[in-house]
């Protein structure tokens, strides 16, 4: 985990400064709205239906215990209680006073978090595969990449104000876990021949209004070139993406008004003209920062230990459906599902945090992560203290062994938060985890991610879940767009419309549909995208639409029943 410095620490300082005088100056009536709406939006300020919103950057998804008892301390004085982890990996709170962010950000200073860039035309907070450097088989650890990214980035004076907002990810694994091909730039480490750094560069991706799967920029970057070359494509982004049209804006237009190889000639002869004049050698800058990377203190004499010789009911099915092998031998990553009836997907209440936190520090170093799914993790637990954290994690009501099943669902806030929305996201949530309970059913037909989004910006990801639901537009109540077969990751697929949207009282049921056919039709082992590729979309279409209309017209017979009785 990367330590700060007191330079990190003054930077923080000085950032809630400004921002104070500025939130006063605004408050006074000396600022416009139009004047300090990019002010506020640099500091991760939004305008929601009911309050302002802070969103809070998590870089790469790595917290601290004391980080973590920050964020309950501000839940629990400036909010209602809780916050709400996102897909980007960084927590939102969504019930603050304009007056109190200030004082909100300087609280979060003290622990060395911040809201710098988690909104605006800038770069956003970087992300990576959750489990980075916790698992055997990677190229190399990517968060140090992160971290030199993150600093390059920050308040960049030449990218502060892009023609819209930029998202990068970098994968340390030759099997992506940080869906690089969604991102506006996507890094893959890789070695050479010579076994030498470097990246495969991937760009032009992003969801929302017009989905794109990233394309591949270049197959080998070195590694000392990274800044320079990342300084090249958002300078030809810079100067010739679209401003004037606000759906245009996205790197991804560009790429593909362009095309491939036309925008990436420009960035070759970008990157050359930098090499020219003013290089910056990235592994020499890599070094300084991993001299403050910290890494656990493993125990080896824990090598030798196992899980207890026996476990048995609501213990065994936990160790085996959130849990993971660990790089080092006697230890396990734990997941934590944050997803249930009572819990809007991604909810985290205060006295969880600190309970979590209390955990973290008892158990796993001090050390917790968030992820692209809206869980958190503890990442370095001993396997001798796996029962222990079990029961505390089942007090809480956060031992739930549905990680990545159906019941596993992440989706946006939707209606209730959101001024973007056109659907309710958060009561469909709770109808779909109602509605699918069986353990042994959804551990039956495992890994299904299912994902909902209250509008195009698609802030769910629900393009390339298995299963995405996207809330549109109609009058009289919630309707949602069903979309099948999409993936991240490696093999990065855009899941296909399945047809009409459905009201949300009627996606359940389609669901359901969806189950059973992939249930009766998968061949063995064969994954939900891999069997809806085989056997076609429209099989899924015409059994779920068949469904629907039988359903309608049972209904409508039992109205004229009852109307004639």
């Amino acid at each position: 985990m990367y330590q700060q410095d007191e330079w990190d620490q003054a930077l923080l300082r000085e950032r809630v400064a400004e921002f104070r005088d500025q939130t006063q100056r605004f408050l006074a009536g000396q600022l416009t709205e139009d004047a300090y709406r990019p002010l506020r939006l640099m500091n991760g300020l939004y305008v929601q239906r009911h309050a302002p919103m802070l969103r809070v950057a998590i870089p790469y998804g790595v917290l601290s215990s004391d980080q973590l008892r920050g964020l309950a301390h501000v839940a629990e004085h400036h909010d209602r209680g809780y916050g709400h982890f996102t897909t980007r990996q960084n927590i939102q709170f969504n019930w603050l006073t304009l007056a109190s962010v200030p004082d909100v950000l300087a609280e979060l200073a003290e622990v060395g978090l911040h809201a710098i860039q988690t909104s605006g035309n800038c770069i956003r907070n970087v992300t990576t595969d959750p489990l980075a450097g916790l698992l055997p088989g990677e190229v190399d650890d990517p968060r140090p990449w992160c971290e030199l990214i993150r600093q390059w980035a920050t308040l960049n004076p030449e990218f502060t104000f892009l023609p819209r907002k930029f998202k990068i990810a970098v994968s340390g694994r030759l099997h992506d876990r940080a869906a690089c091909r969604i991102h506006d730039l996507g890094l893959e480490l890789r070695r050479d021949e010579q076994e030498k750094p470097g990246f495969r560069v991937w760009v032009g991706g992003g969801l929302g209004r017009e989905p794109h799967l990233a394309q591949c920029l270049r197959e080998f970057l070195p590694a000392d070139d990274l800044i320079d070359y990342l300084t090249a494509v958002l300078r030809v982004y810079n100067q010739a993406g679209r401003r004037d049209h606000l759906y245009k804006s996205r790197i991804k237009i560009l790429v593909k008004s362009l095309g491939i190889e036309a925008f990436s000639n420009q960035v070759e002869a970008t990157w050359q003209d930098i090499r020219e004049t003013r290089s910056i050698s990235a592994l020499a800058a890599l070094a300084r920062i991993q001299a403050r990377f910290t890494e656990p203190a493993h125990d080896p004499a824990l090598a030798d230990d196992r899980i207890e010789p026996t476990p048995t009911g609501a213990f065994a099915r936990w160790l085996r459906y959130n849990t993971r092998e660990h790089r080092v031998p006697g230890y396990r990553v734990v997941f934590i599902l944050l997803k249930g009836l009572e819990r809007a997907p991604g909810d985290l209440t205060a006295v969880e945090m600190r309970v979590l936190a209390d955990l973290a520090d008892q158990h796993g170093f001090s050390r917790l992560q968030t992820t692209h799914d809206q869980n958190l993790l503890l990442p370095h637990i001993p396997v001798r203290a796996l029962r222990e954290v079990w029961q505390t994690l089942d007090i809480l009501g956060l031992a739930n062994p549905g990680i990545g099943t159906v019941n596993d669902v992440t989706a946006c806030p939707g209606l209730d938060y959101c001024n973007l929305a056109n659907a309710a996201t958060l009561p469909l949530a709770q109808q779909i985890q109602q509605r699918f309970q069986d353990l042994d059913y959804l551990h039956d037909l495992g890994e299904v991610h299912l994902k909902i989004s209250g509008c195009m910006n698609g802030c769910a990801h629900h393009h390339v879940a298995d299963i995405g639901l996207l809330g549109v537009e109609k009058q009289g109540g919630s309707w949602f767009q069903l979309l099948l077969g999409g993936r991240a990751g490696a093999e990065s697929r855009l899941g296909r419309v399945l047809g009409p949207a459905l009201r949300a009282e009627q996606v359940p049921d389609a669901i359901e549909t969806i189950l059973a056919l992939y249930a009766a039709r998968r061949l063995s082992g064969e994954p939900f995208a891999e069997t809806v590729q085989r056997i076609g979309l429209k099989t899924f279409k015409e059994t779920v639409y068949e469904q629907h209309d039988h359903s309608r017209r049972a209904t409508h017979h039992g109205s004229l029943a009852h109307s004639e009785g």
